[in-house]
Parts: C-alpha cells; structure tokens; sequence
C-alpha cells in the first residue's frame, strides 16, 4: 500500500497536473530581467516547482531557526523526514517530474537575457571609457601616474623584501634558542648595571622598542629627547628621485631641537679636548645625546668591554627611535631616511655598528634582519654598504630566497636607467652567494628524489668570469687545491696594493677581500671547495678568450661614482672602528691616500660628496652652547694670580696661556679650577697630547667655533686616554654646577696659607703656544730655562 501523502505533496502533485495541462505563458521581458538572479539558481525536484509562497515561507522558517538556535536538532530531524517522504513520492508517481514544459519557458529567455546583458555591459563599458577621456583631457597629469604605477612592480616587489620582521630584531630571543632562557639570563644578571642594583624596592617601568630592549639601568625618557622626524616636501625629495627599483618611498629626515642642537656643539669641543671626562659632562646635561653616546660606546670599545659598547649604541638606537613615532614604520620597506643631512647619519652609523656586534657575538638572523632596516633607508646609494653583510647573512641565516629574488628585482633592469644606484646584481659578493644558495637548493631537491638542473654550475662560472680575483684568495683561505695553469693564469694574480688600477677597478679588488674574510667558511667544505676549483679550471679558456664581461663592466661603471666609492670606503672605516683586526686593515691598502689621511671625525665618518649639512660653523649658526652658558668660569682671585706667578715666572708667557684660555670659553666649562688648574693639567700632559690640545683649539678657532676635524685615519677621531674608574651616574646626577665656585670659599682660598709652588717647565708650552697661535712669545732667557729644570 502506497504511503500517504501529506497535504503538502498533495498541494504540489495539483500544480503539476494543472501545469500539464495548462500552456504557459510566454513570459515578460522585463519580468524576466527582474527575475534573472532567481533564474541562475540550479534547483531540482519538487523545489524547482514551488511557489513563491511557498519560497517566502520556507526563508521565514530558515530566519526563524536561526534566531532559534535551541531548535536546530529538531529543524534537522523534520528536513530529513521530509526528504525521504519525497524520495517516496518520486517513486511511486514517476510522471510528477516527467513534464518539461515549464522548463521551456525560462530556456528561451536566457539567450534574451544576456544578450541584454552584454549590450548593458557594453553600454556601461563605453561610458567608463567616455568618462575616463575627458578626465585624462582634463588632467593630463593622471595619465602619467597611470602608466608609472604600471612599470614600478620592481619597485614595489624591493619594498616588500625590505619590509622588517620585527620578532626577528631581537638577539636575546636568538640567543635562547642557541642557548637556552636559564644561561641568557644568567648572563644578563651577571652583567646588569651596579646603578639598577643598588635601587631595591623599586619596579623599573618597561618602555617598548623594536630595536632593542630598554634596560632599567637607562632610565625614563621623554616621547622626544630633542628629536623628532619629518617628511621631506616634494623639492626636497626630487633630489633623491631615481627610475631605478630602489627609486620609490617615502623620504624622511630626523630635526634637532634648539637644546639638542647646542649640545650636539659642546659634544663637538669634547671631542676636540681628547678628554673621555669631558664627554661624561656632556652626557650629564643630556643623557640620551646619541652622538655622545656612540662616542662612549667606542671608549669602553678600545678598553674592551664589549657589553657596555653595545649597551651604549643600543640607547642611540633608542633615542633615534622614539623620533620616529607616527607614521615612520620599519615594516613597510617604504620609509627612507636622507643620508646626506647629519641630523641623520648618526642613526646609519648605530644600526651599522649593531650589526657589526650581532655577528661577533652570533646572532646572524638578528644581524641580518637589521642589515635589511639599514638597507631599507637608503636603498639608492646603500652609503654604509650594508649589502656587503647581507650576501654572507643571507646564505648564514637560510635566506637564499629573499638573497634571489632581490637579484631577480636588480637583474630585470640590467643597469639601465639606474643612475647612481648601488645594484647588488653587479657585485662580487652577490654573485658569489647566489651560485652557493642555488647548490644549496639542488641539494635539498637531490635528497627528495627530484629531477635537478644544474643551474648554480653556471651561476659559478658566471661569477668566475666576472671577478676571478675572488678564486685565489677563497683557495688560500680555505685551503683549496688549486692547479698550476690556475695559478699562473693573470686573471687569477693576487693584488695586495692598487697601483696600477682605476678607482673601480680596485674597489673590485677590495670587495673580493672583503667577501673572502666574511664569507670564507662557508666556501670551507670538501665539496664546495673541488666545486670551485673545478669549476675556474673549466673557465680558463673563456677567461682568456673574452675581452669584455658585462657583470663587471656594469659593477666598473657603478664605481666610477664618487657618491658610490664612498660608500665603500665608510664601511671600511666603520668596520676597522667597530671591530679593528690585522685583516680588517688591509683593506684600507684600496683606500686611497687622499680619503685615510684627510680630515673626519669617527661620529661622522667620511660624510658623502652630496651633503647637504655637516657639523660646521653654518649648521651651528646662532646655536648657544647650554653646557657653557651654564657654566660660568671660576673667578680669577689675586691667589690665583699668585699662585700662576709662580707656576710660569716669565711674564709673556704668562700672558699667552691666559689669553690662550680666555679665547677658548669651552676650556673653561670644562675646568672647574680655573687657569690654575689648567696649567697644572698642561704640565702634566705629554707633548704628543699637548699638541692635539693646541691643534683641536686651533681647528675649532678656524670652524667658527663650532666643530672640527682630527687629521689622519689613525685615530680618526677617537677619543684617547683611558676612562676613569669611577663612572658617573648620568640619569641621577646633581644639577648643580660643579664648576659654580662660591664667593665666599674664594675668600678662603685666599687667606690659606700660601704653599712653595716649584715654576713648571715652560719651554715645550711656550713652543707649542708659539707655533699655533703665534706672537706675543718672547725667547725665554737661560735663568729661565735653569730654573724649569729644562736643558
């Protein structure tokens, strides 16, 4: 016996029969076009042939479960019936799903359907294009936004390798993976400031940073300690317009504050003193002064303590950082920073310096990620040569893939239309690195079974023919057998001096030094060490054959840039700074004469051709020293008189010194004693440090006052003498002056019993007086010189 039918089915086995017998109508076209989203609903069985009602009833039952939601299991039982109450019905009636005239009707009105659509389309198609003619007649200008935004894929593609990945900044989270949490904070508590120590019951207030991690030692700082950053106008960023991949972004530049500014001046005559103390007084009025603080950091460098060095660069970082507050990210890849303003070179220099220290103390994905941020501010001339870090860090860290595909970016332009750019394609390092990552992956697709081309074979030959200068020295470094006709061959001479070379030609020399003393062990295994003799075995004959190659032709024509040949030689310069070693000097054989023996300072080193400013006497204009002003010089006393009589018998002389320390009001903010303290430091001093007195006096008379250079590459600015043992607390100390004498301890000083004074010997000061600042000496008499005790 056949189930029966609910009244439903029923409902529904009517329509069909009536539909059966019934014609239909042809339908509107207007209906039909109101009805066309219905239409494209693909439905089967009894759903194709319910009525609207039935349809409105259905999605009023649908929002009521899911208002319902208690309801739900029931819902779900009741469709399930239902279904199979269907099934059952198509079953036994076989002929209720047998008509097809009702499907005929919407059959022929599709074609009408979209045939109306597609002349709507086009209709809506030549208004746009209508509406987009007269907006390019009317501005023009978009019509060549339209067409660069089209060519600047590579630019786009670079920003997205620049962009930063913040979790990787952190070399102690590095560090824990190597060593574990338990040894890492052993370390740190062994090595926490004494200052942070002695504050118990205190809780130290964290402050956030991407760059480094804010030590409670430091203390509180201020939103901005005097800096703060801006975004180039569009004039001043034209200067840096290139149509190369790196030529997009958005150009910033770091302001000085009027205080930090005048600071920034004292901290220029600390420097010119040779004094460590003086730049621990110029801390005390600004404790995140980072240019004092860079400064500090090569102090305790010399002494060797490289945990307060890296320590003292990381406040730099983090005073720089908190300018950048606002819409300067360091995960874009977008934001650059104008190299050739000074406000901000200091920051370039820092990153420089911790990357330099991340890799010394092992932590190449740390080094590596703020290689990338100092790329990614400079990306056009690339001044601290940072790209000569990432082709041995990318292949340390795994990165072989980010390492090709900024090759892919710089390759595509082919040094066309690059300008002064810094291509990476075009350099030994680069060239190098990518034949070891393709190996690399070889390898990987060999152990999982899958078929290989063996690409990096050509990507080495290419290397190889480009700069065969790197074959030697990686074989005499990694011990690689090398054959005879090899070595005899004159592509393969090593070179130790540029005589005889162009500029470019020798930067090539270097960058093959370079690369060999950074990236030699990877080069160390068997393997990789017959791969690479074999494989400059098989290029003789090409060596020999080929009179032009257009990888180096194209890395010869990108150093006959001056702005790009400096960039090489700072980055020299900062190594030899940061991380000085017989190797490392070497290199300066490349550098030539006239950039190690010119005249720059070790917080500035080698500013680029195209600066805009330098610490000059026009970038301290009309800036007060607050550190001087401050200070007000001690009071000259008829004691002190007295007392200098006998310190300097000879009356000229006399007179020369005191002029000597009047004309020089940064002297006296940094003695608190006076002119009789001044002489005694004079007397103490050897001539070799006496004379850089005189000659840094001399330098700052004739920069105005402002700033100055120290000569030589030997010390390059560096701060000689060693540091005193006891440090000063720079975040607490006392604001009073310390050089504020009162009045009445002067009177004291007065009526103390005058002691013996034995006079000082004079003669190699007199000397020096006369020789840089001339006249007013007299020929000191032989009853002078017997009492000085000077021969």
């Amino acid at each position: 016996m056949a189930p029966r039918l609910n009244k439903r089915q029923q409902r529904e086995q009517e329509e069909l029969l009536s539909l059966a017998s019934t014609k239909p109508p042809i339908p509107d076209q207007h209906e039909s076009s109101e009805e066309e989203p219905v239409l494209h609903a693909k439905q089967a069985g009894f759903s194709a042939l319910f009525t609207p009602e039935d349809e409105t009833g259905i999605g009023q039952s649908e929002e009521e479960d899911k208002v319902r939601p208690t309801k739900s299991r029931k819902a779900k039982k009741k469709k399930k019936k239902a279904t199979s109450t269907q099934d059952e019905a198509q079953v036994d009636h076989p002929s209720s799903v047998k008509p097809s005239t009702p499907s005929s009707a919407p059959s022929k009105s599709i074609p009408a359907k979209k045939a109306k659509g597609k002349a709507k389309k086009k209709s809506d198609g030549d208004d746009l294009e209508k509406a987009l003619a007269e907006l390019s007649m009317k501005y023009p200008d978009l019509q060549h936004v339209a067409a660069g935004s089209s060519s600047d894929s590579r630019t786009t593609t670079l920003s997205a390798l620049l962009s930063v990945s913040v979790p990787h900044l952190d070399a102690e989270s590095e560090l824990r993976k190597f060593f574990g949490s338990k040894a890492v904070s052993a370390a740190q508590s062994s090595t926490a400031s004494p200052s942070y120590k002695g504050r118990r019951g205190v809780q130290p207030q964290t402050q956030r940073s991407q760059l480094t991690r804010p030590q409670p030692s430091w203390g509180m700082t201020k939103q901005r300690e005097g800096l703060s950053s801006r975004q180039l106008t569009e004039d001043e960023a034209s200067r840096k317009a290139s149509a190369g991949p790196a030529g997009g972004g958005k150009w910033w530049t770091v302001e000085y504050s009027k205080r930090y500014k005048g600071v920034t001046k004292t901290f220029m005559q600390a420097v010119m003193t040779g004094d460590p103390e003086a730049l621990w007084s110029v801390l005390q009025r600004m404790p995140w002064h980072a240019d004092t603080l860079l400064q500090l950091a090569e102090v305790y460098r010399h002494r060797e303590e490289y945990s307060q060095a890296v320590e003292y660069v990381s406040r730099a970082l983090y005073a720089y950082e908190r300018a950048f507050l606002g819409a300067f990210s360091f995960t874009t890849g977008v934001n650059r920073l104008d190299f050739d303003r000074a406000e901000n070179r200091p920051f370039f220099l820092a990153l420089h310096r911790q990357v330099i220290d991340l890799q010394r103390r092992g932590c190449p994905r740390t080094a590596f990620e703020h290689a990338r941020l100092l790329l990614s501010l400079e990306p056009l001339t690339d001044p601290h040569g940072v790209l000569f870090h990432l082709d041995y860090l990318a292949v340390k860290t795994g990165l072989g893939d980010w390492l090709e595909e900024v090759w892919r970016v710089y390759q595509g332009m082919g040094g066309k239309g690059m300008g002064e750019c810094m291509d990476p394609s075009a350099l030994p390092g680069w060239a190098y690195a990518r034949a070891l990552v393709m190996k690399a992956k070889e390898k990987e697709k060999r152990d999982r079974g899958e078929d290989v081309e063996e690409e990096s074979a050509e990507a080495l030959r290419q290397a190889i023919t480009a700069f065969p200068s790197v074959v030697p020295l990686l074989a005499d470094k990694c011990d690689i057998s090398l054959s005879a006709e090899v070595r005899s061959h004159k592509a393969f001479r090593i070179r130790t001096d540029p005589s005889g070379l162009t500029p470019a030609e020798s930067i090539i020399y270097l960058l093959s030094y370079l690369y060999t003393l950074r990236s030699f062990s990877l080069w160390k295994s068997s393997a990789r060490g017959t791969w690479l003799a074999t494989t400059a075995q098989a290029v003789l004959s090409t060596l020999s054959s080929q009179r032009a190659n257009a990888m180096r032709d194209r890395c010869i024509h990108m150093f006959s840039s001056s702005t790009l040949q400096y960039s090489v030689y700072r980055h020299v310069f900062v190594l030899e700074q940061t991380h000085a070693q017989a190797q490392n000097r070497n290199l300066t054989a490349f550098v030539p004469h006239e950039i190690t023996h010119g005249r720059h300072l070790a917080c500035d080193p080698l500013p680029p051709p195209t600066a805009v400013s330098t610490y000059d006497s026009t970038f301290f204009a009309g800036v007060e020293d607050p550190v001087a002003a401050s200070r007000r010089p001690r009071r000259r006393t008829q004691a002190d008189e007295r007392l200098l009589a006998r310190l300097i018998p000879d009356a000229a002389t006399r007179a020369q010194i005191v002029a000597f320390f009047d004309q020089n009001p940064w002297l006296a903010a940094q003695v608190p004693g006076g002119i009789v303290q001044f002489v005694q430091m004079m007397g103490e001093m050897p001539e070799d440090a006496l004379e850089d007195l005189m000659m840094g006096a001399a330098m700052i008379q004739q920069a105005g006052g402002g700033a100055g250079a120290q000569p030589g590459l030997a010390d390059r600015g560096m701060m000689p003498g060693e540091m005193p043992v006891e440090e000063e607390d720079v975040n607490g100390g006392d604001e009073d002056d310390p050089g504020q004498v009162h009045d009445d301890e002067d009177e004291d000083r007065e009526e103390e019993e005058e002691e013996y004074v034995a006079p000082m010997p004079i003669r190699v000061i007199s000397h020096l007086l006369s020789r840089f600042w001339g006249g007013g000496a007299q020929e000191v008499p032989e009853n002078d010189r017997d009492q000085d005790g000077v021969d």
